[in-house]
């Protein structure tokens, strides 16, 4: 089996729970679903899903770095939003950040998320070198 590289962010929920912000195999690396609440625990964007699609690929690409990987090596987003009504703001946040790479792109809507302030959240695969 090939080394595995966890990758945490140092929440307490990660150990907890038993997952990891991401994981690198290879050179594959998978971000978990990843919410717009900060290292104190506070929403960020409260009521935007646009300014918290932002918030979030920050965080994504912090984890990609980390992982040795970037987000022009993202081959697959996943969105789940609570609103659909409101998947043009989550659409254009991607759009700042894959305009040119375009990965191939899932969202859908869900009932909620694991707080009512929470509006979306995202998950992503890599393929580095």
């Amino acid at each position: 089996m090939q080394e595995r590289k966890l990758i945490s962010s140092g929440t307490i929920w990660e150990r907890k729970y038993g997952y990891s912000r991401a994981v690198r195999v290879g050179n594959l690396v998978a971000v978990a679903g990843t919410t717009a609440v900060d290292e104190s625990g506070a929403v960020v964007g409260s009521g935007s899903p646009y300014e918290q699609a932002k918030f979030i690929f920050q965080k994504i690409e912090k984890a990609l770095i980390h992982a040795g990987s970037s987000l022009q090596e993202v081959v697959r987003v996943r969105t789940f939003i609570t609103d659909i009504s409101r998947w043009e703001e989550v659409a254009r946040a991607q759009g700042d950040v894959f305009g040119d790479i375009r990965p191939a792109a899932t969202l859908v809507q869900v009932s909620a998320l694991i707080s009512p302030d929470l509006l979306v959240e995202i998950e992503v695969d890599a393929i580095t070198s």
